[in-house]
């Protein structure tokens, strides 16, 4: 239960990446269940595409932003904002970009010492 309270935990900006690139995955987990509602069932339904889209495009803005403040926070090379940002654009790819950046120390003190 501690490990949840871990991702959940906001109080520097690579956590807030790292919970942003968590969150990502489940956006578009959402916008495809959106799209299946309006364009796999008959009639379809739009609502679902209409809210779940909205808040995916929260979280990734959310996301990008913080990877944006972490590049000038970290100074990262333009070759690891790149990489997050490409991250974002890609469906669950944001999941693998984190744990990329934890285990080679793009992250501060989620990084190994």
């Amino acid at each position: 239960m501690e490990r949840m309270g871990e991702i959940f935990d906001v109080s520097t900006l690579a956590k807030r990446v790292r919970l942003f690139g968590i969150l990502e995955v489940g956006g578009w987990v959402l916008l495809f269940i959106g799209m299946y509602f309006k364009h796999g069932v008959t009639p379809p339904v739009e609502w679902p595409l209409m809210v779940f889209g909205m808040v995916h495009g929260l979280i990734f803005v959310a996301y990008a932003f913080s990877l944006l403040m972490a590049w000038r926070e970290f100074e990262w090379p333009a070759r690891t904002i790149l990489l997050g940002l490409v991250s974002s654009v890609i469906p669950f790819t944001s999941f693998f970009f984190e744990r990329w950046a934890i285990r080679s120390g793009q992250l501060g003190e989620l990084s190994p010492a």
